[in-house]
């Protein structure tokens, strides 16, 4: 039989068809592959798809033969299992910094990872609609400009927003650019942020990426290394809230016993509990005071209290008191 001029990508078709078309509860023929050869312009006969399967497992690629009349071939052990791409789904999906439209296209690129089959699957467990994204869509340039700058030991510029009632952008710092030395990218609380050395302050910041627009990499080189390697990126993101800046203080709370899975979730199992009586035990921890901290530990209610340091206590007491004049006299 003559060849055809595409002969040369019969390999590369016929791994694609199986990639995209197989799987345990769907192997394909050999009748099938030599019709999807042939509808591409490569002929092939029953003994070299024998030849090309074989080469392929010699590749490494786990092609799983099943034997009987509704026999054929399928695609065995893949890269991502269809529950490693669930939990990827789940995480695009749940990621607000992730604009809805780029969602789905994610969505559509891990679909490819599985046979169509498995594909329709992970399709029906998508939910977008309606939840919180992001309106930056500008995310994914910012993402690699950051990233180059940190592998290329360089600085950024770029100007910083927030959103008025009307939802439009206002620039902070009247419209300035940041200079800043990028070290580190942080995922907390469903959003990403950087966080960089700023040379006009002396002090390490992060910044919520999705508020960044016009990132631009420069030729100076970055700034605020030392104080970098002063960062113990753990405890770093244990300690602040909601990635609001304060004062790191080292805070002691009682919290009702029920509670100490919610502290070692936030602070790691490495905290040291203490019993307090039958039904408390206590904590102390560094963290950034903030409001945020404050918030997080009203959410709590009755059941959480700060035992020290005073003026931490002190504030508490000012924040809800702050609260209920909105609520009357």
């Amino acid at each position: 039989m003559a060849k055809s001029s595409n002969q040369k990508l019969k390999l590369l078709y016929l791994l694609r068809y199986l990639m995209q078309h197989s799987d345990e509860n769907h192997p394909v023929s050999t009748p099938m592959i030599i019709a999807e050869l042939t509808s591409n312009g490569i002929s092939a006969e029953r003994k070299s798809i024998y030849d090309d399967i074989e080469a392929l497992r010699n590749f490494g690629i786990d092609i799983v033969q099943l034997k009987g009349k509704s026999g054929g071939y399928y695609i065995g052990e893949r890269d991502f299992e269809l529950p490693e791409l669930k939990l990827l789904v789940d995480s695009v999906q749940s990621s607000k910094f992730i604009t809805q439209d780029k969602t789905y296209k994610l969505i559509k690129k891990i679909e490819s990872l599985a046979s169509e089959y498995d594909g329709q699957l992970l399709q029906r467990q998508v939910f977008v609609t309606n939840r919180v994204k992001s309106m930056n869509e500008s995310i994914y340039y910012a993402v690699d400009v950051i990233s180059d700058a940190i592998t290329q030991n360089k600085k950024i510029r770029f100007q910083y927003f927030e959103y008025t009632v009307t939802k439009e952008r206002r620039l902070r710092h009247g419209g300035d650019f940041y200079n800043a030395s990028p070290f580190a990218l942080i995922w907390d609380d469903e959003n990403y942020y950087m966080l960089a050395w700023d040379s006009a302050v002396e002090k390490m910041k992060h910044f919520r990426v999705d508020k960044m627009q016009n990132v631009t990499l420069t030729d100076d080189d970055r700034e605020g290394l030392t104080e970098f390697e002063k960062v113990d990126m753990s405890a770093y993101t244990k300690s602040v809230f909601g990635m609001f800046g304060g004062k790191e203080q080292k805070v002691k709370l009682r919290f009702a016993n029920y509670l100490v899975g919610v502290v070692l979730d936030r602070f790691g199992r490495e905290t040291t509990i203490i019993p307090d009586g039958n039904e408390h035990f206590t904590v102390t921890l560094n963290v950034v005071v903030s409001p945020q901290f404050y918030g997080w530990v009203f959410g709590f209610g009755k059941d959480v209290e700060i035992i020290s340091p005073e003026t931490v206590r002190e504030e508490m007491k000012n924040q809800a008191v702050e609260i209920l004049k909105n609520y009357g006299k």
